[in-house]
């Protein structure tokens, strides 16, 4: 009985723990939760014109901390300077649905940035993004990455803890989050 209750425990304790995101190197085609075929690789610079459609589109519900930014040439003028590092986007059918971006500091890391258009949130994308991200970051030779994200979105707070992330800044409503790569 007493045996029993352990293992009961166990498996409790196991369910509850957040599940390590797996080490993804891209380009890599996974089928996301809503049965779309996913295409997630390195940036390209044909890819631009894509990249700018998808965050002129991006909701203002769904921004956070102010990015991305309103109107097209917001977007362009945000984009040049965030694309100095790895970048890696998601693809369905050809059409740019995600973006993770590491932005060099100026010091020893990099700032991390990621979104998935709207219609394609909740389906899974956004960890495989996020994994296929980091791969390329590492392989990059980034070392230290960091990010912003606001106290209120625990969905994303979970997902970066299962990327590795730790809360170095857990002070007021935006929290500062980093990981050795």
């Amino acid at each position: 009985m007493h045996a029993a209750l352990l293992r009961g425990i166990e498996r409790t304790l196991t369910s509850l723990r957040p599940r390590r995101l797996p080490s993804v190197s891209p380009p890599v085609t996974f089928t996301d939760e809503a049965d779309r075929e996913i295409d997630v690789r390195a940036y390209r610079e044909a890819d631009h014109e894509g990249l700018v459609a998808m965050y002129d589109e991006f909701d203002s519900a769904h921004r956070a901390q102010g990015i991305p930014p309103i109107g097209e040439s917001a977007v362009r003028s945000w984009l040049e300077r965030i694309l100095d590092g790895p970048d890696v986007l998601a693809l369905h059918e050809g059409l740019v649905v995600g973006h993770v971006s590491f932005v060099p500091d100026g010091e020893t890391g990099h700032e991390l940035a990621i979104f998935v258009h709207q219609a394609y949130q909740n389906a899974g994308i956004g960890s495989h993004l996020l994994a296929a991200g980091l791969d390329r970051a590492r392989e990059a030779g980034v070392t230290r990455v960091w990010l912003s994200v606001e106290r209120q979105n625990r969905r994303a707070k979970r997902l970066y803890r299962r990327a590795g992330f730790a809360t170095v800044d857990p002070q007021g409503s935006v929290q500062r989050m980093s990981r050795l790569l």
